[in-house]
């Protein structure tokens, strides 16, 4: 099994790390793994009881390993897990299991900030108590140079929520977004949701790859500096994969339906060219990684979200931010797309936050960002029908005799403004540099369209259009272009301009 490897075995009997009273286990139709150390040559024999009758399941201990598959089990519960040995007449049991649907969240600190930090915070934590069945989980910051089976600690064990576990420290306790995407989530399925976090401030996507994903994108293990002033919990460096062998592979066995990611800060001057590889293929990794850890129960193409970068420094075009945010779609700009399927992305551009005690890179409007996520969970993940998650993106832009023609996918609601759309100038059609790139401003919508102003500039020498591509582009949802209930901004985007 592709979890099983460079462990120190004990030979105590006990479940793995993160199975707990108060757990949420995966439902049907997935089946749910179950595991833990003990004896070898033993056998343990794992029986649940509850609601519905489940019959019990006998496994021998290999290695001082033991596991199972349990039967499909619909959602809902109470619940007892029970783990009997043979050999020591000894047994474990796990009250106030729940079945329902588990999610990781992970990534940096925007992830890793609390519901504590959040705006109306203290209205948010007191809705906490009630959401019973929303149950959280949280790993501690741990890093290895090899690839772990179980979690070397636990920061917080799984628990019902309440506001001193989601108000903890700040940085390092339960996360705000993965806590507002899962009680958005209970709200529309109405069955138990469980929320595993692993994240750690100021980490790049290297630390959360495994060698066999980087090497697919030409890097080797190295050492990576990392800016920490504007982060928390930070290290001056990290190694390749210390994250993933510590804070991920662990969780393998785990069975989940998907999960939500919230990275990139840390990428901007750190192979910020190779984003657009290193993500993607670290997405299919884990995919491929949790397939397999379970047995094939966590599916192969789970559903996998993420929220594009927010903003950092007004007026900076330099600090790698409008890379990244492409990049993080695999240079297609939405998603999913044909190279990340079974993707959804939350846009954070227009929630930017200058006043926030966290510092700008760190807005407290998390709300936001997780309502979006739980649409792309609705409309991606469980496929329900005409929600709508995406904001506008072209489909195509025209050049006309005075204006601009660029067509979007939807209907559009749009703020006649400048400064947003550029125009790249350029006799020999290359526009990386951003000198030859022109501001120009809308002239007119419609339903579905914008007209901006063509450039001082030759006709055959107008190449593409850009919007959005500044670090800080608009102020807070004040972005020129929404969808057409004005919910979901559309985008930063490069679009080639055509005659036609």
């Amino acid at each position: 099994n592709i979890a099983n490897v460079h462990i120190a075995i004990s030979e105590v009997f006990r479940f793995s790390s993160y199975y707990g009273n108060h757990m949420v286990l995966q439902k049907a139709p997935a089946k749910a793994v179950v595991w833990g150390f003990g004896q070898t040559g033993a056998t343990v024999v794992v029986s649940l009881s509850g609601p519905h009758k489940v019959s019990a399941h006998s496994t021998a201990v290999i290695n001082g390993i033991w596991r199972t598959t349990l039967k499909p089990v619909e959602a809902g519960g109470p619940y007892k897990l029970t783990a009997s040995q043979s050999t020591t007449n000894s047994s474990i049991t796990l009250t106030d299991v729940l079945f329902g649907d588990t999610w990781l969240c992970s990534g940096q600190s925007n992830m890793a900030f609390t519901v504590g930090q959040v705006i109306n915070a203290t209205k948010e934590l007191a809705l906490a108590s009630k959401f019973p069945d929303v149950r959280i989980f949280q790993a501690a910051l741990e890093q290895s140079d090899e690839e772990l089976i179980d979690l070397a600690r636990v920061e917080v064990p799984w628990s019902q929520p309440t506001a001193e576990l989601l108000g903890g420290k700040k940085f390092s306790h339960f996360s705000a977004v993965c806590w507002l995407f899962g009680r958005y989530l209970y709200k529309t399925l109405k069955y138990p949701i469980g929320l595993v976090h692993s994240s750690w401030g100021g980490t790049p996507v290297e630390a959360w790859s495994s060698p066999r994903a980087l090497h697919k994108c030409g890097l080797v293990n190295s050492i990576l500096p990392v800016d920490t002033i504007m982060l928390e919990n930070a290290s001056a460096k990290w190694d390749s994969s210390v994250l993933w062998n510590a804070m991920i592979h662990p969780l393998l066995n785990m069975t989940i339906t998907g999960a939500i990611w919230y990275q990139g800060e840390a990428n901007t001057n750190y192979n910020r060219d190779k984003y657009n590889c290193t993500f993607p293929v670290m997405i299919d990794d884990w995919r491929m990684a949790f397939h397999e850890g379970s047995d094939g129960q966590t599916p192969l193409d789970f559903p996998f979200g993420f929220v594009q970068l927010s903003t950092c420094r007004e007026n900076d075009t330099q600090d790698g931010f409008r890379e990244i945010r492409w990049h993080q779609t695999a240079d297609y700009g939405y998603a999913p797309n044909e190279r990340m399927k079974n993707t959804f992305m939350a846009v954070a551009i227009d929630v930017p936050d200058d006043r926030s005690p966290w510092g700008s890179i760190h807005p407290e409007d998390k709300q936001d960002v997780a309502y979006r996520l739980v649409l792309g969970a609705r409309a991606v993940a469980y496929g329900e029908k005409n929600v709508s998650f995406q904001g506008p993106f072209p489909t195509r832009a025209m050049l006309k005799q005075d204006f601009i023609c660029i067509v979007f996918n939807q209907g559009i609601n749009a703020i006649a403004d400048d400064g947003f759309f550029e125009i790249c100038c350029s006799e020999d059609k290359t526009c990386e540099s951003d000198d030859k790139w022109l501001p120009v401003v809308i002239v007119k919508h419609g339903i579905n369209y914008v007209h901006v102003s063509t450039p001082k500039c030759p006709a055959a020498d107008i190449t593409a259009v850009r919007y959005l591509w500044t670090d800080w582009p608009c102020k807070f949802k004040a972005c020129p272009i929404y969808s057409s209930d004005g919910l979901l901004p559309a985008p930063p985007f490069i679009l080639a301009i055509t005659n036609q």
